[in-house]
């Protein structure tokens, strides 16, 4: 059984990158009496999560256009007051009549890992990090239906889910609402009942939320706490002496974030000429690639606003060649992993990556080995040309996951990884992301500048792993990487 090795330092501590908002909470009481109420939109995540459903059914063809018309209409009738909160959910159940549950869920799902991951505020995964840290009871408590809540909620694992309740009888939609409704006075009623259900104490806890119209609960706890308020709330917490905060991470890009991505992207093009002297001069096509890759690395964290904090670098040169396996989070892995490995690294890609207008001829320069994903035989046989290459001396690269993941959440690890490394008889070096989603998440195509945490785990040979015992060393492995995670959280 392999044991995990000890964490090399120096590490930063636990919850580092967001430390000056979580500094209040680390340093009050700990213990479940103390609560951390959020809500969903515009605080836990950029934007409106029911708009990203609404989208996701009507792009399926799973909307009729009267359900469009009946639903955009009552929408309008609620944004300019012609029709308060209850009218709105009430025309939505009344729309939703005869549809089944499990659709909605299974469309609430899909829309939190097509969008409404990406959409999360670092800065409130932070929060809600910091308040799991010192034992605090959470609960999102939010005017939305609990298919837009709960996926949030188990990937945040957030216990609680406080929110408006459509009727359901025999696995479909009657048409009504539950009573209370999860907003205004209704929101108070349910904290509060969930505060004598399990022995919450207010007057010490916490309630995050955007809107003027959650003043009830606001002014029901000891922390109130408006995130993204709306001018109204902003204007309330001003006169109050509440301390506001506001999130840029997600959301729509600044015009510097779109300048910024922009210079890193035709960075690629300026390393490239960086390392082409050395192919043509020294005949070194390799060495052409070392040059591209230190170069882009150095110049593309750069103009990006990544600063990037390694700890454990001494694990990346101690033992060459070795194969290099890290945590999927984000296209940005491979800036990072450039500014990390610098040379002598071959990288192992989907096969899609190919035909990657910019990224793909700079794979194809570099080497790269592209894997099918979908054709058994032929993901085997190219991985042949990986073993050669560490035979001859070079690294290889490569995700277990095998595709980005859309949350921090580690994936299942595939063997091609370590049936490489075994049949080279190299080591493997883990290289753990804590954060990469911060800077760039799964389907965004702007980078926002980020403070982004790796660390190298020590060398693990293979000598001894056999295809018997293989399933429970890459467990050990997947394991070492969760520890890391988890001490982040």
């Amino acid at each position: 059984m392999l044991r995990a090795p000890a964490i090399p330092g120096p590490l930063r501590p636990p919850m580092a990158l967001h430390a000056e908002i979580t500094r209040e909470i680390r340093n009050g009481p700990k213990g479940p009496r103390v609560a951390a109420f959020f809500d969903l939109d515009r605080t836990l995540l950029a934007g409106f999560s029911a708009v990203t459903i609404f989208r996701d059914r009507l792009l399926s063809g799973k909307m009729s256009p009267r359900e469009f018309m009946a639903l955009t209409l009552s929408s309008v009738s609620f944004s300019t007051g012609q029709t308060g909160f209850s009218g709105l959910i009430a025309a939505t159940a009344g729309i939703l009549r005869g549809v089944s549950e499990q659709a909605l869920e299974e469309f609430g799902q899909q829309a939190f890992e097509n969008q409404l991951a990406a959409d999360i505020y670092p800065e409130s995964r932070a929060l809600v990090d910091a308040h799991k840290a010192m034992g605090h009871t959470v609960a999102i408590v939010s005017s939305a239906t609990r298919y837009q809540a709960e996926p949030l909620a188990r990937d945040m694992e957030i216990p609680h889910v406080l929110c408006t309740l459509l009727e359901v009888e025999d696995g479909a939609f009657t048409g009504e609402t539950i009573k209370p409704l999860c907003y205004g006075e209704g929101k108070q009623k349910v904290a509060e009942r969930l505060a004598r259900e399990i022995g919450i104490d207010l007057e010490q806890s916490y309630f995050y939320t955007d809107s003027d119209e959650d003043l009830p609960l606001l002014e029901n706890v000891g922390n109130p706490r408006p995130l993204n308020p709306n001018r109204r709330l902003a204007a309330i917490a001003s006169s109050r002496g509440w301390p506001v905060r506001r999130f840029t991470s997600r959301g729509r890009p600044g015009l510097s974030d779109v300048i910024r991505t922009g210079l890193a992207m035709g960075a690629v093009g300026t390393s490239l000429a960086a390392g082409l002297p050395a192919w043509i001069l020294n005949g070194s096509r390799r060495q052409a690639v070392n040059v591209t890759m230190s170069t882009w690395g150095e110049l593309g964290t750069a103009l990006t606003g990544i600063d990037l904090h390694t700890s454990g670098e001494h694990h990346l040169w101690s033992h060459r060649p070795a194969v290099f396996i890290f945590n999927h989070q984000s296209e940005i892995d491979v800036l990072l992993l450039c500014k990390m490995l610098r040379r002598d690294v071959v990288g192992i890609a989907k096969q899609e990556a190919r035909y990657n207008p910019i990224f793909g001829p700079v794979f194809e320069f570099a080497g790269t080995v592209f894997l099918d994903r979908f054709n058994h035989t032929k993901a085997v046989a190219a991985l042949e040309p990986a073993v050669d290459a560490l035979r001859s001396g070079l690294s290889i690269v490569i995700s277990p996951e095998g595709t980005r993941s859309p949350t921090p959440r580690l994936g299942r690890f595939k063997k091609g990884a370590f049936h490489i490394a075994m049949q080279a008889g190299v080591p493997l070096v883990p290289i753990v992301f804590r954060n990469a989603l911060d800077a760039l998440p799964k389907h965004a195509n702007i980078v926002r500048p980020a403070t982004i945490e790796a660390v190298v785990l020590a060398p693990i040979p293979t000598d001894g792993w056999t295809r018997e015992n293989m399933d429970e060393r890459i467990a050990a492995v997947r394991d070492q990487f969760e520890n890391v995670l988890r001490d982040h959280d």
